[in-house]
This record gives C-alpha cells, structure tokens and sequence, in this order.
C-alpha cells in the first residue's frame, strides 16, 4: 500500500487532524512523481493541482489554506482561506486559525514543519522552520506570537515536528556566517553539520512548551529517496504538503 501521507494525532484531541505527505502514491517516475503539491518549482499546474484535490478528497478537509513562505519570522492569524488551485500569496512562515474546516499548509522538501495544537483543540498553527527559520528563533517567536494571540498560556500547547533534514545531512560549511557562535553547541566541527532537531526541541522549550508535549518525526528527508523530496538532496523536486486543521 503507498503511504501517501502520515497521520499524527495529539494525545487527547481527537478533533484536530495532523497529516505530513509523502512523494509516494504519484503516477509518474521524475523529479515530481505527480505527487507534488507546489505550484511554485516548475510542475506541471494540472498535475499539482489534482495532487491538491487528491488530498482534500482523501483527507477530508473543508478549505485550503496556504501562504507564500520566505523562510522568515512572520505569523498571520485567521486569514481568509486561499484557492487550492492558485498559490499563496501572503508572504509568510505561519498560520493559525480557530475555525473549524480549515486546513493549514506548510510545503517542505527538507525543511521542518511544525503543527501545533492548543489542548482545547480549539486553536491550531503550522510553522515552516529551515534553518533561517532556526537562526531567526521562529520555533520560540512563532510559538509565544500563537498563545499571544489567543490568550494561551504555553504548558497547554502540543507540537509535532514532521519529516525533515536530519543531523547526519545537515552540513552548514559556512557555519559561522549562516548561524555563529550563540548556535555553536549544535555544531560538530568534525563533521560541519549543525543539529536542527535539538535546536528546533530547545526553541521550543524556550517558549514555554512542556518537554512532554513535543512530539517529533525523526524520518530524514535527504536518506529516505523513495518516501520524500529533497531539495538538498535534488535541488529540482517537488513539495511535500503538512497540514493541521479542527475538525468541523
């Protein structure tokens, strides 16, 4: 059977639906596989679009809610739905909402999403963190920027960091000027590789989250070929779509 995507679900909130896509269960063999759902890498349009509507009809979410991401800080809060068939254009790296229905989508090809929940089940997010994400603290900013908005305190948010580069592929050469040296413990100098997943765990906690309530996925995109796109591993490759939404 192709696992075209996997499910999460946070303990206890069975309203709130996770899902982390794979490149599995396309038509075709390529760089897209027809399982790609960006319309921003050079696919072919059609081919992303039914990949787009494949995973509403098989998912079973109401709206698509995706925005243009730019590998920075930015939050937005209950926008307006977008089309599945067109691309976001409010530049951002993420989403949340309090109404029911609405997906949020976060596109990766390496870099980590990150779902979050409120133990209410009332209130969701989706982060897209690479490593300028990581540099820039978003896991901590975007987090505090969530319970902020909806009057949350953190001890009662849930996150869930899907499929991404792991430390083993994570090279940083230019260490020194992508990160520096407030980043210099997750640095390994023998092998120039910087570990994002306990940078990403320790953000985290800094914004207050409970340890037992984050949870991970440590599948490596780059080492697993035939599960996920790699745009480190690629450079021309599709999009794997992360989505988080309350049920209606």
């Amino acid at each position: 059977m192709d696992l075209n995507y996997i499910p999460f679900k946070f303990p206890g909130l069975d309203s709130v639906h996770c899902y982390f896509g794979t490149r599995m269960g396309g038509t075709e063999k390529g760089p897209f596989d027809n399982a790609n759902i960006s319309l921003e890498v050079g696919d072919n349009p059609d081919h992303v679009i039914g990949s787009r509507r494949k995973l509403q009809q098989d998912l079973g979410f109401e709206t698509w809610q995706e925005v243009r991401q730019v590998h920075g800080p930015q939050m937005i809060f209950e926008p307006e739905p977008t089309r599945i068939d067109v691309e976001g254009s409010i530049e951002a790296d993420g989403i949340a909402t309090s109404e029911p229905g609405r997906a949020l989508v976060i596109k990766t090809a390496d870099c980590q999403p990150l779902l979050i929940a409120h133990a209410s089940g009332k209130y969701v997010a989706a982060l897209h963190v690479g490593w300028r994400g990581n540099s820039l603290h978003f896991p901590t900013t975007g987090v505090k920027a969530f319970c902020r908005e909806y009057d949350l305190p953190p001890e009662e948010v849930f996150v869930v960091r899907g499929p991404s580069l792991g430390p083993a592929w994570s090279q940083f050469i230019n260490f020194n000027d992508e990160f520096g040296k407030a980043f210099q413990e997750y640095f390994d100098p023998d092998t120039a590789s910087v570990d994002l997943w306990q940078l990403t765990k320790d953000q985290l906690l800094a914004a207050g989250i409970r340890p037992g309530h984050i949870f991970r996925l440590d599948l490596c995109t780059y080492s697993l070929p035939e599960m996920f796109f790699s745009y480190r591993r690629d450079k021309t490759c599709g999009r794997m779509a992360n989505l988080i939404w309350i049920e209606k």
